[in-house]
């Protein structure tokens, strides 16, 4: 797979009639492994081992039911109180992050209320922080470290 612009970690890949499967341990099983699926587990592993979210307040695409639509979210982190703090859309490393890609988060944001949305390719990395008044973000020069109390 590709080299991505993070850390490298450690993965469990197999390989079953040409298919290749990664161990994802939030999830807790092997899942096919996708361009995106690549940036996915790395990025999990990122903001567990760097920015020390814990790994037992990840979801891994969760659901996101939008004007009766249910959508995905790749991943959100909660706080200890099981209130989400952060949004991550991810893209393969070829998907230019654009608007658009912002838009996408923002709408699974207007469900679930976080104070981080973040977006990535596995090349770039994007993080914002909703204004307090709820109409807009700041880009964030880094990706902030696990605050349970965000």
């Amino acid at each position: 797979m590709e080299v991505l612009n993070l850390p490298s970690y450690q993965f469990s890949i197999k390989e079953a009639a040409g298919r290749k499967k990664i161990f994802d341990q939030i999830r807790k099983k092997m899942v096919a492994l996708t361009p995106e699926e690549w940036v996915r587990q790395n990025f999990l592993q990122f903001l567990i081992h760097e920015k020390k979210y814990p790994a037992s307040l990840i979801a891994v695409e969760a659901k996101v039911n939008i004007n009766g639509l249910s959508q995905r979210a790749d991943i959100v982190a909660y706080n200890t109180l099981r209130k989400p703090i952060l949004i991550v859309e991810c893209k393969a490393p070829k998907v230019k992050i654009s608007q658009e890609v912002f838009n996408q988060v923002a709408r699974y944001n207007i469900k679930l209320q976080t104070r981080l949305i973040c977006v990535t390719n596995g090349l770039n990395h994007y993080c914002a922080v909703i204004k307090n008044d709820g109409l807009g973000y700041s880009f964030l020069n880094e990706i902030p470290e696990y605050n349970k109390n965000l």
